[in-house]
């Protein structure tokens, strides 16, 4: 939790403000007891047998209007001290989640990969909503309970020394069963916010993935696993429960006790005339604090327990250093091609085979690069080593003479490589929105130009144009029109090398060759992932995958007579694509 407190830096005279203003209001709550007492002893005057011949009225007024005031007072500084706990909490879990978003943001694929999806959103939803209840509720009664407490048994011991034995115990008995309490839930609280984990990653797949599920007709399998985690999230939450319900009943038995043993005395006392019924009942009143303000305090701590577990969870993922590693600023190699491989390796994972082994090759700036190869050969994986998504563990990428490893190179890299994903993805907003979110100041002619060259202004002209509103993940487009989007938008921004993985997979042979077509066009290095041989004949250069490992290197022609794996994906293809070895 040390990292979460320095988000309290700029809240610090509301942290501080907000319990003083609980204080001042426990304070007015102390001493009600005490005017009660005199009313009773003073402004009654009341006797064994029950008269009151000696009432006093104008002194029982007065101490009402005291109590009144007190009241108004306590009220204020309660209204005020809500507010900076309230502003505290709230800022202080707006910039948290800000700041976890930019750190998610900078992880690598390979920390997605390992954290999981459905951890990121609980961390980012409810661990710090509990953070937020946690903060708040602790400004506000974290100090406040425990002066009342202390407070209550130090009035009592001043106004009556000899019940001080029955204050302590039960204070004493109390704080015991509170902390039991509260060290036995924190582990428990953990746990139980890894099962939720569980539960929204299964609700985020069932919910993106329906059309698949439904198409596989697995909704009752589907619907088993999530009640097994639902069930697992349930019985943890159940079991925690019953660990913390325990408090109340025992905090009102213990305090009941003290009470009965408090009355208990104070009528012997009172019998014998060594006490008072105002000062009874004021020792009363205050035993009666104490047993509200432990209930308070003692569901303080299960949610400050809550908000701790939460708390330490948000924490790990801010102290996560992303698993990129950046090398120092190089001299760079001079006279080099634009884009080296040099033996370049990949593994996903210590201990791992390799995704790709000793791949190495050269594509000059303007080629067309066609990487093909059966599922699962590592295309994705290759290209992705270009943006530097993943680490390679042997060899060198080289850009422009600089390895990507660089720190002065990921500027570069984030800025002049445009890459278009596997999946097509759309955000909620306009057709305007989506073309300029790789550069946000593209003119309406930089973005139809774009549109063109990715073979979709027609696209952009049947939904009404540039303002067409694009539904979240761009459901209200086709798989082809969202490709083309997709295609526009990584075009914009006019980058050096371009990355289209698997991106046409959507669109007919037609509108594929008039692409390959127009990305001739383009001053830029062109790297196209793609299982289908037309789409990669007219390329340049074509690098042939197999079980990670580059068995063939060439122009289409070339592998057509030298590389075994491309002529058998030719031939499974002629078919449909027409021609012959």
């Amino acid at each position: 939790m040390k990292k979460v407190f320095g988000y309290f830096k700029p809240y610090k005279w509301h942290s501080i403000l907000g319990p003083l203003f609980k204080l001042l209001e426990a304070t007015f709550e102390l001493l009600v007891p005490i005017v009660v007492g005199l009313i009773v002893d003073r402004g009654l005057g009341a006797s064994v047998d029950g008269a009151y011949p000696n009432a006093d009225i104008p002194f029982i007024v007065q101490m009402c209007i005291v109590l009144g005031v007190f009241g108004l007072l306590g009220c204020a500084f309660a209204v005020v001290a809500q507010y900076f706990a309230a502003r505290t909490a709230t800022g202080v879990s707006a910039r948290l989640r800000s700041d976890l978003f930019k750190k998610l943001q900078s992880l690598s694929y390979k920390d997605f990969d390992r954290l999981g999806t459905g951890t990121m959103l609980t961390r980012l939803t409810s661990d710090i909503d509990r953070l937020q209840s946690g903060i708040n509720l602790a400004l506000r009664l974290f100090l406040r309970s425990p002066f009342i407490v202390f407070g209550a048994v130090i009035t009592a011991w001043i106004v009556d020394p000899g019940s001080l034995f029955a204050f302590v115990v039960t204070v004493v008995a109390l704080a015991a069963v509170v902390f039991s309490v509260m060290l036995g839930c924190m582990p428990l609280y953990k746990k139980s916010q890894e099962d939720l984990d569980g539960v929204t990653l299964s609700t985020r797949e069932n919910l993106t993935g329906a059309r698949v599920i439904r198409a596989f007709c697995r909704e009752d399998e589907e619907g088993a696993l999530f009640d097994r985690r639902n069930e697992k999230l349930a019985g943890s939450r159940k079991f925690v429960g019953a660990l913390a319900a325990i408090t109340n009943p025992l905090t009102y038995a213990l305090v009941n006790g003290g009470i009965i043993l408090l009355l208990w005395t104070g009528a012997i006392r009172v019998d014998s005339g060594a006490l008072s019924q105002g000062t009874v009942i004021a020792l009363y009143n205050l035993m009666s604090q104490i047993l509200i303000e432990l209930i308070k305090f003692a569901n303080l701590i299960v949610t400050v327990a809550k908000g701790v577990a939460c708390g330490n969870r948000v924490e790990s993922v801010l102290k996560m250093q992303p698993s990129l590693e950046l090398d120092e600023d190089g001299e760079g190699a001079k006279n080099a091609p634009f884009i080296v491989f040099d033996g370049v390796s990949v593994r996903y994972s210590e201990g791992a085979d390799c995704a790709l082994e000793n791949i190495s090759f050269t594509a000059k700036r303007g080629e067309t690069v066609g990487v093909i190869g059966g599922t699962g050969s590592g295309k994705t994986t290759l290209v992705n080593l270009l943006p530097h998504f993943y680490d390679v563990c042997a060899g060198q990428v080289l850009i422009d003479g600089k390895n990507v490893r660089e720190k002065g190179m990921q500027e570069y890299l984030r800025n002049r490589v445009g890459v278009v994903p596997q999946k097509a993805l759309l955000f909620k907003g306009t057709v305007r929105e989506n073309l300029q979110f790789g550069k946000s100041d593209a003119t309406d002619e930089e973005i139809f130009a774009a549109l063109k060259i990715a073979q979709a202004e027609e696209v952009v002209a049947e939904k009404g144009g540039l303002d067409a509103p694009v539904h979240q993940g761009g459901k209200n487009f086709s798989g082809g029109q969202k490709q083309r989007l997709t295609i526009a938008r990584a075009i914009v921004r006019k980058p050096d090398i371009l990355i289209l993985d698997d991106s046409s997979s959507a669109l007919d042979y037609a509108t594929d060759a008039a692409l390959k077509k127009a990305l001739k066009t383009l001053d830029t290095t062109v790297f196209i992932v793609s299982q289908r041989t037309s789409s990669v004949q007219g390329a340049d250069k074509i690098i042939v995958l197999d079980d990670g490992a580059a068995v063939g290197i060439g122009t289409h022609e070339e592998l057509l007579k030298t590389c075994e794996v491309y002529q058998n994906i030719y031939r499974s293809q002629r078919g449909n694509e027409g021609g012959g070895v």
